[in-house]
C-alpha cells in the first residue's frame, strides 16, 4: 500500500476486514497485486475502492428490504465508501496536477 492509503487504512477497515464484510455480504473480492509496480498498485487500490462501493451497495439493499439488522453498519459501509472514493479522487487529481507540471517543464 502506497503510504498516503496506508495511513488511511485503519480508518477503512484495513484489506482483512474489508475482505470479511465482502465475503459477508456476498462480494468477490479483488484479486491482489503479486509484487509489482506502480501500476498494479494503483490497479490494486482501485480494486479495493470498488469493493468497498460494492459492499455498501449490498448493504443498502439489505437495509431497503428489511434485511440489515444493524443499521450501524450499513453507515457505517457507507461511509467507507465514500472516504475510499475521496482518498482516490485526490489522490488522481494530484497524479495528473503532478504530470501537467512535468509537460509544462522545459529542458
Amino acid at each position: 500500500m502506497s503510504a498516503p492509503l496506508a495511513a488511511i487504512a485503519p480508518a477503512l477497515g484495513a484489506d482483512a476486514q474489508i475482505s470479511q464484510i465482502a465475503g459477508a455480504a456476498g462480494v468477490q473480492a479483488p484479486a491482489q497485486a503479486q509484487g509489482g509496480g506502480f501500476g498494479q498498485l494503483i490497479a490494486k487500490q482501485v480494486g479495493e475502492v470498488n469493493q468497498l462501493q460494492k459492499v455498501s451497495d449490498v448493504q443498502g439493499e439489505l437495509m431497503a428490504t428489511g434485511q440489515a439488522q444493524d443499521v450501524t453498519q450499513v453507515v457505517v459501509a457507507a461511509e467507507r465508501a465514500q472516504l475510499a472514493l475521496q482518498l482516490a479522487t485526490g489522490v488522481r487529481n494530484k497524479l495528473v496536477e503532478a504530470y501537467q507540471e512535468l509537460m509544462r517543464t522545459q529542458v
